[in-house]
């Protein structure tokens, strides 16, 4: 159990739809923030304003309310710690910056963009290809370390553009503590004299993002593996503030199917699987698929969400949001990469529809089929079809023989399974069943077993052309259920018909 109140935020940039990956780490923050009776918050960090995409930020807050993920604070929620959108908290992160500045802790880049491009590509000439503004070359750039105070004073007074950078200590090793890794030890001469303060005003991540965890009481940072070569700065920054570091949890990656490389945002419909929560649509009309709309359940995306990296140390898979809760640990969370696998997810989506009642299901399907079929028959059909679906649409769909009459028939079987004496016995068989007078599934399997017996059949030279003729597949639900909620006059009629199909098939054959 933690040893202060839990407090944990997700902090999505409105930069464009939110990722699976990202819904994971928003996940994870909830589920952690409930098992300890902590606080969940969703802070919205918008300081790029260059990469702000239109309708970003509301997509990621219709996504999570989607996945049933609740903030206790966030946009549009009270709470005494906003507001929880970067841009409105604009004008308190000068201060901490000139706080760096007094104490040391930074200085002032007069350096143009220019100027900058030019030394990235003298220096690649000359076979460095990162360099980087750091602890020794920074004693060759225009900034308050090398230029005369005087001249400082001056380019601020007249308001030359500037950026504020963090001036990274020399050969010093920065440990911190992560609850998933260990220890992690970096030396700060790796590390480059990061931008805190941009020129047009606004703080970059790095610093908007240590200010708001530490104004928000944030007492566990849990986020992607992407931020763990950020956090020795945030570490020093929290030190030169000389404020307590929250703990730290970076999150395996999510890989593709394959193993090869970060799952992104552009694999999923090429690999034929939505990698967002829901339908995103960009400014130039290009659709990307969602979960929502594929019709799976939100409960089942995020049972299987949850899997990606961590696992209970049980052999219990279906989880519901309360259980995930009660079980959920950061020590359970792997190191490794999770590899994401679209068949899987589709086994909890499989999990999740039958495990859901008929009523419900049949109310989910109401508006896809005709107002003459009534809530029991539907009901009687999700029941049906149920076992052998993913998706609600999939019960209609494959099912649409129990709905009106076989439109079609499975020709390869017909062809293959077929034989000279099948009409011969669906004839015979359809005389018994003409005299079924209690027309139930049990009575119904009682004849056909009857009607083996006493002919000398095999199971399948009865049954499957039987589900041919009345459904028209060779495959489905029991067929003694089928035929039981069909009823006998109907069944009668379709293997009627379905034998005249048949032998029409067999001529043109």
């Amino acid at each position: 159990m933690p040893s202060k109140e839990v407090r944990v935020r997700f902090a999505p940039s409105p930069t464009g739809p939110l990722h699976m990956g990202g819904v994971r780490t928003a996940l994870y923050n909830y589920l952690f923030a409930k098992k300890h009776n902590g606080t969940f918050i969703i802070r919205i960090e918008d300081t790029d304003q260059t990469r702000f995409v239109e309708g970003a930020q509301e997509y990621i807050l219709e996504s999570l309310k989607w996945c049933g993920i609740s903030p206790d604070e966030g946009p549009g929620i009270e709470g005494k710690y906003g507001p929880y959108i970067q841009s409105e908290r604009k004008g308190s992160y000068q201060d901490f910056a000139q706080q760096l500045i007094d104490t040391d802790k930074a200085y002032y880049a007069f350096d143009t963009p220019e100027e900058l491009d030019k030394i990235r590509n003298e220096a690649k000439k000359m076979g460095m290809a990162n360099w980087q503004y750091n602890v020794v070359s920074r004693m060759n750039m225009r900034n308050s370390l090398t230029l005369p105070k005087s001249d400082v004073e001056k380019l601020l007074a007249d308001e030359v553009p500037y950026v504020i950078r963090m001036k990274m200590p020399r050969n010093e090793d920065v440990r911190f503590h992560d609850v998933i890794r260990g220890w992690v030890v970096v030396n700060t001469n790796n590390l480059d004299d990061k931008v805190l303060f941009k020129s047009d005003g606004m703080p970059t991540y790095h610093l908007a993002n240590i200010v708001d965890d530490y104004s928000m009481k944030i007492s566990h940072v849990i986020r992607g593996e992407e931020w763990l070569p950020s956090a020795p700065l945030h570490v020093l920054l929290y030190d030169a503030f000389g404020w307590e570091r929250p703990e730290f949890a970076h999150l395996p990656l999510l890989l593709k199917p394959d193993g090869n490389g970060k799952l992104s945002k552009r694999d999923g419909d090429r690999l034929g699987f939505p990698v967002f929560p829901i339908d995103w649509k960009t400014s130039e009309g290009e659709l990307f698929s969602g979960y929502r709309e594929k019709g799976y359940f939100p409960d089942a995306f995020i049972n299987m969400l949850a899997f990606l990296g961590w696992n209970p140390g049980t052999t219990q898979e279906i989880f519901s949001l309360e259980q995930l809760i009660d079980s959920f640990t950061l020590e359970r969370v792997s190191k490794a990469g999770a590899k994401f696998d679209p068949e899987k997810t589709k086994w909890f989506q499989q999990q999740y529809l039958r495990a859901k009642a008929d009523k419900t299901l049949a109310a989910i399907l109401s508006s896809s089929v005709s107002n003459s079929v009534s809530d029991e028959n539907l009901e009687t059909i999700c029941k049906l079809m149920k076992e052998r679906a993913t998706f609600p649409e999939d019960i209609i769909n494959d099912g649409s023989y129990l709905l009106e009459n076989p439109s079609s028939y499975d020709k390869k079987m017909i062809s293959k399974k077929w034989k000279s004496n099948t009409d011969e016995i669906m004839n015979k068989w359809k005389e018994t069943l003409l005299h079924i007078e209690n027309f139930d599934s049990q009575t119904i399997e009682t004849n056909f077993k009857d009607f083996l017996s006493k002919n000398e059949l095999g199971f399948g030279a009865v049954l499957l052309p039987f589900r041919i003729l009345v459904t028209g597949v060779s495959a489905g639900p029991g067929m003694f259920d089928i035929a039981a909620f069909l009823g006998k006059q109907e069944v009668i009629s379709r293997m009627e018909i379905g034998l005249n199909h048949i032998t029409k098939i067999k001529h043109e054959a």
